[in-house]
């Protein structure tokens, strides 16, 4: 790469960890920067995956006060998206590179959606809960769980828009304010990201340059967005990723 393409993949590895720690779909940032530098999908995706490990620990951490109390819920939690990201990783290295390429801009239209109607989500849910027509279980039950393994599933494989399924999930289905909720989402998305990146570690090509700068401008992002990211206006954020992932699946299908 050259210094202008370390460059603009550090920005984006920044503007990710920020995104990500905030609501997710950082992924739809920094994988079309990965393509526009030459990056083949597949390594694109694996080393993404490995530099945005980082960002979202930091994030983590900078919600812990949110997470008081809730080690039962990460404990059961935890073991579903391990055992999911587990699952998606495998299914990445396993399934020929033409059925990634083939898949991902159906994914990431998938994500621009779920972006785009996230609001409208939270919205209705606490319409419901102010209407007091909603009564979540305290840990979500069974439902939640499977859907959790699910979405580790799909974190492990692509992992774009995580987030913001895990956000919609949680808080259809848990009592909780969104600030908690989304501490736990940033602990969820530390496991399957974790998992899929040590997997790949052994498996998988990395391209050891772009996770290393994504690696660093997520930690600095996943900071910077635990500490001022809700002053950011939603509405514009949720416009720069999608220009983005439109960008991205342009790219995929017809250059």
């Amino acid at each position: 790469m050259t210094l202008w393409e370390m460059t603009a993949v550090l920005l984006a590895g920044t503007a990710a960890g920020a995104i990500n720690t905030i609501v997710g779909s950082g992924t739809l940032i920094t994988f079309p920067v990965l393509l526009a530098v030459g990056l083949p999908p597949v390594t694109a995706n694996v080393s993404n995956s490995l530099g945005l490990v980082p960002g979202s620990l930091a994030g983590a951490i900078g919600y812990r006060a949110e997470l008081a109390g809730q080690r039962p819920r990460l404990l059961r939690f935890g073991t579903a998206s391990l055992l999911g990201g587990l699952t998606g990783a495998a299914l990445l290295v396993t399934l020929p590179g033409s059925a990634f390429e083939a898949v991902v801009p159906v994914l990431i239209l998938t994500a621009l959606v779920l972006v785009v109607l996230q609001p409208r989500v939270a919205r209705a849910m606490a319409a419901r809960r102010a209407a007091g027509t909603a009564a979540p279980a305290t840990d979500g039950g069974w439902p939640l769980l499977f859907c959790i393994g699910l979405t580790g599933v799909y974190g492990g494989y692509f992992g774009a828009a995580q987030g913001v399924l895990l956000l919609a999930l949680m808080g259809m289905l848990l009592p909780d304010d969104l600030q908690t909720i989304n501490g736990i989402k940033n602990v969820l998305a530390v496991i399957v990201n974790g998992v899929a990146a040590l997997f790949f570690l052994f498996t998988s090509h990395i391209d050891w340059t772009a996770a290393l700068l994504i690696a660093a401008g997520a930690t600095l992002g996943g900071v910077l967005g635990a500490k001022v990211g809700r002053r950011l206006p939603p509405i514009a954020l949720r416009g720069l990723i999608v220009l983005v992932g439109l960008a991205a699946v342009t790219k995929l299908l017809f250059f």
